[in-house]
């Protein structure tokens, strides 16, 4: 993971305070939020474990993962919409945890954007303004910038209800971003629109968080969105964190068997070492054939070990390399590309996206494919990844 002013986890809180210790006049920058060994109960139920992180001032992060992970709860908790049961939680270096919510300075945006559906858009925007007693031209003024920042400026005066899913998304966001809070959390506020307006607002959002500095805080199971908008991700699995790191990182050599399969569906083939240099490594597919692969250490002959192969990688035709033989089962048209299923014997179906070169290849032909032994990573016996 690249070097960062803060790090991105704390494994314990012990370390954590060591390290601020170790930071104090050395530029040392307190982390936007920081969790310290957290969990979070509902009765018997843990939903949350032992959930350390650091998030640096003005980062996109992405808590990332299934329904039921723990990622909403996560971000419930930094609002004091959820109590902690253990741990502690900071914003801005200030433990917060232990205070109400509308003492911690924090913007929220949800799913259903819970708009006013009777004040008007300016009413709606200037809502906290209000409250926190901002006088009457600066929340003039304020209102008028973040419309214009969601690029809906003039609808002051219309109604929720005269405004499309897609305006009352960005109306809720410059409700958000008003008061100028310390942490904007983002509670899956895409789900509910169509496929392009959700590209669209992708767009929007990150342009936004980029243009004002904030920390923002994203919540989504869509893969896609949290490849193409954050900064960091954080990859949550019953509850614990699996993997953190940038989109490439998480992407490209996932840490677990959840990883590789939860983010871009890899192709898993199981296998075991027949041969190792310490270098290269040869193995067996339970489906029979052989192949190639970099290992980043020597493996003992007869190790189980498990090949995460992304689609992208595997190669299609001519020249290539660990060659195995199948049959299309599954052929769908992607534009310029193709996703091809193919059986390569023994219950094993390998999925490659594929760019489309001449005639798309129909279902039932026989087909070859093959990929880079550099291109893919290795999981032991345990779902962990060799290194």
């Amino acid at each position: 993971m690249p070097d960062t002013a803060v790090s991105p986890v704390i494994t314990s809180r012990s370390e954590s305070t060591g390290t601020s210790q170790a930071n104090a006049g050395t530029g040392y920058e307190r982390p936007a939020v920081e969790f310290r060994n957290i969990d979070i109960a509902y009765g018997k139920f843990v939903a949350v474990r032992d959930f350390s992180l650091a998030i640096p001032r003005g980062s996109f992060v992405t808590l990332l993962g299934p329904s039921g992970c723990g990622k909403t709860t996560i971000l419930r908790s930094i609002a004091g919409l959820v109590d902690i049961s253990r741990g502690q939680i900071s914003i801005g270096g200030r433990r917060v945890d232990d205070i109400p919510i509308y003492k911690r300075n924090i913007g929220l945006v949800f799913q259903s954007y819970a708009l006013f559906p009777h004040k008007s858009v300016f009413d709606n925007v200037a809502f906290g303004l209000k409250y926190r007693n901002v006088p009457k031209p600066e929340i003039t003024r304020r209102v008028g910038k973040a419309l214009e920042m969601v690029r809906l400026p003039g609808s002051e005066k219309k109604l929720p209800s005269q405004l499309s899913g897609g305006q009352q998304q960005r109306i809720a966001l410059a409700r958000a971003i008003v008061f100028e809070p310390e942490v904007l959390l983002l509670d899956e506020p895409l789900s509910a629109l169509d496929a392009n307006m959700r590209e669209e607002m992708r767009v929007e959002i990150k342009k936004i968080q980029k243009e004002t500095g904030i920390t923002a805080i994203f919540v989504t199971h869509d893969q896609e969105e949290a490849l193409s908008m954050s900064d960091q991700i954080v990859v949550m699995n019953a509850g614990m964190m699996e993997q953190i790191g940038t989109p490439e990182e998480v992407y490209e050599t996932p840490r677990t068997s959840f990883v590789a399969d939860f983010l871009g569906k890899a192709n898993l083939l199981a296998g075991s070492v027949t041969a190792s240099d310490g270098q290269n490594a040869t193995v067996a597919l339970k489906a029979g054939q052989r192949v190639s692969v970099v290992s980043p250490r020597p493996l003992s002959t007869g190790t189980d070990i498990t090949i995460v192969l992304r689609p992208q990688k595997v190669q299609v035709g001519a020249g290539i390399e660990n060659r195995l033989s199948g049959r299309v089962i599954s052929a769908s048209y992607l534009g310029g590309n193709v996703i091809y299923e193919i059986d390569i014997g023994e219950q094993t179906v390998i999925r490659a996206n594929s760019q489309l070169v001449g005639k798309m290849i129909p279902e039932g032909e026989a087909i070859e494919i093959g990929f880079d032994p550099a291109g893919c990573v290795l999981l032991d016996e345990t779902g962990s990844r060799v290194s």
